[in-house]
């Protein structure tokens, strides 16, 4: 991925062995739901970060059936109680459960970024990297995806990245999901990118083109790391836990003059 004219302002290997809260929250968006849904279980040592599902999980809300998830994000934000005001509104009928305080970690409205990480084996996991709008407006709410990796769409040497744009509620954007099989195995490390900038947006996969989209989001943006797991019902066995997946570095870059 060329990163010229580009510089970095966002780097975190999980060395410390603590997650640095100056880069993350540790929720996922937990303006929808209660905190002890939305809060995220990890561990972060030698290997980096780990995201976890555990046994004891509870779905991240009843109205989704047994769909956990564990979530780190560079930036939060909701409207009061009881209204509609809040990220990535991905499903309909959510109003704030939480009023989230406004954080803008790392929130480029142009640059690449760079996520080295293992997906999980287990047939009912995903994991996702995504850029979502941090919606200062509500039109502001379009997804830039990554990568979705999931447990049954790979094999020792064969797995399917979907990569795409989600438009959710901005109308400029057109949604483009794309399943690409590679000859990698989603379970080991690769490195999974993108750059977007007027032009466009560029998705990377090992450095290699995946997919160039003519399509162009020209405001905040904030990145997710999501472990998900998709479950008919809350109802778990004990011994098949914890699920993980793997995150060994991020790296986020900007504009060099300051204007992204």
């Amino acid at each position: 991925m060329d990163l010229s004219g580009l510089r970095l302002t966002f780097n975190d290997d999980f060395e410390t062995g603590v997650l640095d809260d100056r880069n993350w929250v540790d929720h996922y968006l937990p303006q929808w739901t209660s905190p002890d849904r939305s809060a995220a279980r990890y561990r972060v040592d030698a290997d980096g970060l780990t995201l976890l599902i555990e046994a004891d999980q509870p779905a991240w809300r009843r109205e989704d059936g047994g769909m956990r998830v564990s979530n780190l994000q560079t930036g939060s934000r909701s409207g009061p109680v009881g209204s509609r005001d809040g990220q990535h509104r991905h499903t309909d009928g959510l109003a704030v459960r939480t009023a989230v305080p406004e954080r803008r970690l790392w929130t480029p409205r142009r640059g690449a970024v760079e996520v080295t990480a293992a997906a999980s084996p287990d047939s009912c996991c995903m994991l996702g990297i995504w850029l979502v709008g941090f919606e200062d407006r509500p039109d502001q709410s379009g997804e830039v995806c990554i990568a979705e990796l999931f447990g049954n769409l790979r094999a020792p040497r064969r797995s399917t990245v979907r990569a795409g744009v989600k438009a959710h509620h901005d109308p400029r954007l057109a949604t483009d999901m794309v399943d690409t099989e590679l000859p990698i195995d989603t379970v080991e490390l690769h490195s999974y990118a993108a750059r977007w900038d007027a032009d466009g947006i560029r998705i990377f996969v090992d450095d290699q083109l995946l997919r160039e989209l003519p399509q162009a989001v020209d405001y905040p943006m904030q990145l997710m790391l999501d472990l998900f797991e998709f479950r008919p019902s809350e109802e778990v066995d004990a011994a098949e836990y914890p699920k993980t997946a793997r995150i060994r570095s991020v790296r986020g870059y900007e504009p060099d003059n300051n204007l992204g």
